[in-house]
């Protein structure tokens, strides 16, 4: 049985149909009339290409076969009449969002009653698959979550985050690993690695296999990574009150002191990965306006420093819901993890929401092992006063570039002061940081720098292990100022495989010689209390 369709039914579809031009609305329908009529005339049914709705079950039921591709089509004509709105580019932006949300969620394929795969399986297995579905429902509400991966597989310390080091420092807001040399000698200039605060660290050392930790110390790099606080809504010695220019000073800055003074160098070389690229940016420009210097060169990877362009996470950003958030957390409190980890999911809702919702309720599956969604699962809370600070500072004002404007740690902030040799790294996928926002630090930062632009998205780009033989990724060496991005990318070549081997032929050259690999981590100063991973990445939010 066909569906007989008529043009999309959707809750604000006047609403849509009111805010396009009548001359595109009228193409749109025709556009529509055409399609509809060309699958219904199609001597063969052509595949389906939507992975959704891959499986042969879709494409032997001429009613689920005719029902998916009516949907594809609501699916594209709602978003032309998107694209045609005759709006501001923000509110386009929103509507976008809100209807890609919606569009993405009523697919067919998240349906029991309309997913052919899903009923098969279901008799089959004499009712098993449905009542293994219930099963895992049940498990995820207890949670609090969707689950996208057998998380019972992977133990942090056991077989993530392994890579052998000691923790040889620790305040309120972090502790600092030392990694234990896996080389005779070693450069003199260690790396200090800063990460996120708003995921745990080992997103950086997930496995021997795709540990970026551990490549770095086979390498001959002394590696120093900070190990953020997971704050707890328990906790009572002011993490909850802890500020950006808390982490600023208590965090980076420290980590950068204690590294220097383990290694006994004057500078170190220092690499912040997503918004740890921002804080150690903004560290490094608090610490040349008071007179320091402790950083040799710089590396950014996937990191924002200019905000102009935010991406889809734009869509949640105005003044009332900054306004909101800084009323509800500005003098204390938290932000859970739960909120952070949703919102991100939502930006990929097909790919981290739906496709769970299909495979672990309706057809009773476990979901399979994987140590990067074992880490995404694992969020951190922030402390209400450093995400209100960031949030206005950051996506809404895009302050952090303004010379002068804001006061940081007590001192005026100029990252246009940071004339030291940096590496830019960005994924050309990238949802979170997009590629040409990460680009922009080039007109930022006034120093030698190298870009390098690497395939696929923000985490999968970044974690690409040369062994894998996978992905590429782009190079280009402008002879005088970086050109617009474009240009940028039209100039550049596309080599195969990671693009560690290019960052690290960089470091190298920065790495100030070869000196015998330290014996045991730590000095009379900073001696180790604990091996890595440490206590505080095993603090899970609840």
């Amino acid at each position: 049985m066909m569906p007989n369709l008529t043009m999309p039914t959707f809750p604000a579809l006047s609403w849509l149909q009111a805010h396009v031009p009548m001359a595109e609305f009228t193409r749109i329908q025709h556009a529509f009339t055409e399609e509809w009529m060309a699958v219904m005339q199609a001597a063969e049914r052509p595949p389906i290409k939507d992975r959704r709705f891959s499986d042969p079950a879709w494409y032997d039921n001429p009613g689920s076969y005719y029902t998916a591709q009516a949907y594809l089509l609501s699916s594209r004509t709602l978003m032309r009449m998107v694209e045609a709105l005759d709006v501001e580019p923000a509110v386009r932006e929103r509507v976008r969002f809100a209807v890609m949300q919606w569009v993405d969620a009523m697919s067919p394929a998240n349906f029991l009653a309309l997913n052919p795969d899903a009923q098969r399986r279901l008799v089959e297995s004499h009712g098993e698959t449905l009542r293994q579905g219930m099963a895992n429902l049940l498990e995820d509400i207890s949670k609090g979550r969707i689950s996208q991966t057998d998380e019972s597989q992977f133990e942090v310390g056991r077989n993530v985050a392994v890579t052998p080091g000691h923790v040889i420092f620790e305040n309120r807001m972090m502790q600092l690993i030392q990694y234990a040399p896996r080389t005779d000698t070693v450069h003199a200039r260690p790396l200090v690695i800063v990460p996120p605060c708003i995921n745990k660290y080992y997103i950086l050392d997930l496995q021997p296999r795709n540990s970026l930790v551990a490549w770095l110390v086979e390498q001959g790099h002394t590696v120093f990574l900070i190990s953020w606080r997971n704050p707890m809504p328990t906790d009572t010695d002011g993490i909850l009150q802890a500020t950006w220019d808390d982490y600023i000073r208590e965090g980076v800055l420290t980590s950068l002191a204690v590294a220097g003074a383990v290694s006994g160098q004057p500078q170190v070389n220092a690499m912040g990965f997503c918004v740890g690229g921002t804080m150690l940016s903004t560290a490094l420009a608090v610490a040349r306006t008071q007179g320091l210097n402790p950083v040799a060169s710089l590396s950014l990877l996937t990191s924002f420093l200019d905000f102009s362009e935010t991406g889809v996470i734009d869509v949640f950003i105005d003044e009332a819901h900054v306004a909101l958030r800084e009323q509800q957390l500005g003098l204390g409190g938290l932000l859970p993890a739960w909120e952070l980890a949703t919102t991100f999911s939502f930006l990929r809702p097909n790919e981290l929401v739906w496709n769970y919702v299909v495979g672990n309720y309706l057809k009773g599956e476990k979901p399979r092992a994987f140590d990067l969604l074992f880490w995404n699962a694992d969020s951190t809370n922030l402390p209400g006063p450093f995400f209100v600070w960031y949030l206005r500072n950051t996506y809404l004002e895009n302050n952090l570039i303004k010379p002068g404007h804001l006061q940081v740690a007590g001192t005026p902030l100029h990252l246009q002061e940071l004339e030291l040799p940096t590496y830019i790294y960005a994924s050309r996928d990238d949802h979170i940081v997009p590629w040409k926002s990460a680009y922009a630090s080039t007109q930022v930062l006034p120093g030698p720098k190298r870009f390098v632009l690497g395939a696929s998205g923000h985490i999968a780009g970044v974690i690409n292990p040369p062994a894998a033989g996978r992905r590429s990724h782009w190079v280009h060496e402008p002879s005088g100022e970086f050109p617009e991005a474009e240009q940028w990318l039209a100039e550049a070549e596309e080599q195969p495989g990671s693009w560690w081997p290019d960052w690290g032929n960089w470091l190298a050259s920065h790495g100030g010689g070869q000196v015998t690999a330290p014996t045991q981590a730590g000095n009379a100063d900073y001696p180790p209390t604990e091996a890595a991973p440490g206590r505080y990445v095993r603090v899970r939010a609840v």
